[in-house]
């Protein structure tokens, strides 16, 4: 029977609340007790209470899953505690469910308005999706056909610059928990120079609370792979995780006092692990992100002598490095006949670059191709004839008394060693002393070496690089905070090559020069995109021309799409805006919880289009199936009678088409909160998501709308339809 069953399911609910109380929540657990007994109880409620059953089983679900989540979400943090949480999610599921509710009372009233007045109607998802299209493309770019003397006028350079379009990059860089710090220093420092460099930086870089190891390398290994000099440092940091976390990556607890507002230690300052405290922080309060913490690297690793770096992990780097031989996101490979030139047109390029707003000017390095310090032997052929020398004689001499000669090799288990021969330090250190180094002759005379040759500094190439079977030498650089990879690129090309007109930068004949870096990976992704996206859009709309067998129904319902689209592109523009959510509540800032910066169109953000396009149209097949259904099942004879229809079928469809725009949205939310590995990567992608299904809600207006009209234009023609006639048995 059904109460047998109504009883069956509150044991089974009341079971597993125990469970949870033991085990889980105290809260969760009391409340799905109580949702058990309601059901094993029901028949023994007072009869007022019976038909407000359901209602307050619904509300019980929701006080579990807005208890669920304060406690595994956490969305204000784990210093707010359970109830500070709680309210919050509890608050924004209830808001979002009361004004669903107060949107579906008013639903039909609004939806009357909206066919009695299309064409007014009509002129919102048309500026909203204009708007939309200026906010991705750039009011300029939208607007082009204007006029000049309209667009200089102060309110349209004003819409102007706060529409400039959105920023490309190939992808956001991914967090790694840790970073690779690559500066530079002269190029003609000394081993013992560089030794104390990087000794005084990861000194310093260790000395923040915030990292964790700190490994530096200068020079190279003995390997063709790994060409660096002397002059460039390798410095990898692990920096601590903002929680304490366990071996699976969750935040671990401990035992917290909240009177005294602090975590219990032992005897010997050991946190206590406890399953009911909070999870205890690393970083200090002002550093709030992983950027924060490369900042004060940048600031404590300042020496003389040495370069700034440009901000690198080391996968990414890695893979920038195998892709583009250079150890910076971006950079300019310059390409030339001889060392000289190429060094000098990049000198050159490094002072036009740092005049870039968009680049970060402390970050803007050229190779210093020829400046490393050489010692020059220039043997005097005819001083070594009147001592009856050969050149190989006097070259032997400087093989082996200044770069030394391996004369055998010891072997130490299975390590061998080779055993070199040379003069000690203080007699080849310095420029006399070597010029008083003894050359033997066959009579047996020892000749001075500065009688037999010239000593002397010259400069020459630290490294020779080589590419397309030119020369090769770059300039790196960086981009300064909130700009785009792509724009960079493009206004840094844009500056060079107004240097060029204006006759500032005279590029010598045989030179070339490119820009080089990841954002080509962002150039190649766009031509696929191009081709992958109107696939997508094309196939989407075959599916719902299989459903309707209608051109124009489906277009109808296809509209929601383009209405999702411009959503996505004004969430988009939002989050750019420094007024958008900048409120505190509970005392936690809405743009730090929501991670409100800039976002760049990269391959997460179109990603997130192709999930919102395959959801868009959810509300409209919804409306338009339901539409067909009652069309058919009346006799419409009249305009008004079409309009009746229209009412009668949206109004009984708008609660599922609310729920599907409820269910998602609500589970974006805590994508667009997560802080954790990955959400570099997921944020952009749900944002275009949250901001599509938000506006689509508008579609519930549209496709009834539209529907309605092609229908009231067929009857005003007089164009006979089947849907006009009844058909009871549908």
């Amino acid at each position: 029977s059904v109460a047998s069953r109504h009883k069956l399911r509150g044991i089974i609910i009341t079971t597993a609340g125990v469970f949870l109380f033991v085990k889980y929540s105290l809260l969760v657990g009391t409340v799905v007790i109580g949702i058990g007994l309601l059901n094993i109880f029901k028949d023994k409620l007072p009869q007022n209470m019976q038909p407000r059953l359901p209602l307050i089983l619904n509300w019980l679900t929701v006080l579990v899953v807005a208890l669920t989540l304060s406690r595994q979400w956490v969305p204000l943090g784990p210093d707010k505690g359970i109830l500070v949480n709680f309210a919050f999610v509890a608050l924004m599921i209830g808001g979002l469910l009361w004004g669903f509710h107060v949107f579906q009372r008013y639903y039909t009233t609004l939806l009357g308005w909206c066919l009695a007045n299309k064409l007014k109607f009509l002129l919102i998802p048309t500026v909203a999706m204009l708007f939309g299209a200026t906010a991705w493309l750039g009011f300029d770019s939208v607007f082009g056909f204007v006029p000049k003397f309209i667009r200089h006028n102060p309110p349209v350079s004003w819409v102007s610059s706060a529409l400039p379009g959105l920023g490309k990059e190939f992808m956001s860089p991914l967090d790694e928990g840790s970073y690779l710090f690559m500066p530079t220093t002269m190029p003609h420092a000394s081993i013992g120079e560089a030794l104390d460099i990087i000794k005084k930086q990861n000194m310093a870089i260790r000395g923040i609370p915030e990292v964790d190891s700190v490994v530096g390398k200068l020079g190279r290994a003995e390997t063709s792979l790994d060409p660096a000099p002397i002059s460039m440092f390798e410095t990898v940091i692990n920096y601590k995780p903002e929680y304490i976390l366990d071996r699976n990556g969750r935040k671990v607890r401990f035992k917290y006092d909240r009177w005294k507002r602090e975590f219990v230690r032992t005897s010997e300052g050991q946190l206590i692990p406890d399953s009911r405290g909070r999870p205890y922080r690393q970083w200090r309060d002002r550093i709030i992100s992983p950027d924060d913490i490369w900042k004060e690297i940048v600031t404590v690793t300042k020496i003389p002598g040495t370069t700034s770096a440009p901000k690198l992990q080391p996968i990414a780097a890695r893979i920038v490095m195998l892709q583009s031989g250079m150890r910076a996101p971006m950079g300019v490979k310059i390409k030339g006949p001889d060392l000289e030139t190429i060094d000098r047109v990049g000198l050159q390029i490094e002072k036009f670059l740092k005049e870039v707003p968009s680049i970060e000017a402390s970050a803007v390095i050229a190779d210093r191709v020829v400046g490393k310090p050489y010692l020059e032997f220039d043997i005097d052929r005819e001083a070594i004839a009147r001592y009856g020398l050969r050149i190989r004689d006097v070259q032997d001499v400087i093989e082996i008394a200044i770069g030394g000669k391996r004369v055998t090799t010891t072997v130490e288990g299975r390590e061998r060693y080779p055993v070199r021969v040379r003069y000690s330090r203080e007699l080849r250190d310095s420029i006399e002393s070597l010029e008083s180094i003894l050359v033997p002759t066959s009579t047996g005379a020892q000749i001075p070496f500065s009688q037999l040759a010239e000593i002397r500094y010259i400069q020459g190439p630290q490294v020779i690089k080589s590419e397309d079977t030119f020369l090769t030498s770059y300039v790196l650089f960086d981009m300064k905070e909130g700009f785009a990879e792509v724009d960079v690129v493009e206004d840094a090309q844009a500056y060079l090559k107004m240097k060029m007109d204006n006759g500032e930068f005279d590029l010598p004949s045989g030179v070339s020069y490119a820009f080089a870096g990841s954002y080509e990976n962002q150039v190649r992704s766009s031509k696929r995109m191009m081709l992958v996206l109107p696939l997508a859009l094309f196939m989407i709309f075959l599916v719902l021309y299989f459903q309707f067998k209608s051109v124009v129904t489906t277009i109808i319902v296809f509209s929601g799409v383009l209405v999702a689209w411009a959503g996505g592109f004004i969430m988009l523009w939002l989050y750019g805006q420094p007024w958008f959510f900048d409120f505190y509540l509970f005392g936690v800032s809405m743009r730090d919880l929501f991670q409100i910066h800039p976002i760049n169109l990269s391959i997460a953000v179109w990603v997130g289009f192709l999930a919102l396009f395959g959801i868009a149209t959810d509300n409209g097949v919804i409306l338009a199936t339901y539409l067909d259904q009652t069309f058919s099942k009346r006799e419409i004879k009249s305009v008004q009678e079409a309009r009746e229809a229209t009412l009668v079928a949206s109004e009984r469809r708008i609660r599922p088409c609310l729920m599907t725009a409820a269910t998602t949205i609500l589970a974006l939310i805590p994508v667009l909160t997560s802080p954790g590995r990955g959400s570099d990567v997921m944020v952009p992608m749900a944002i275009p998501s949250f901001g599509g299904m938000a506006l689509v809600l508008i579609t519930v207006f549209i496709v009834p709308v539209l529907y309605c009209s092609v229908m009231e234009w067929k009857l005003n023609r007089g164009i006979q339809d089947e849907r006009f006639a009844a058909h009871p048995e549908m």
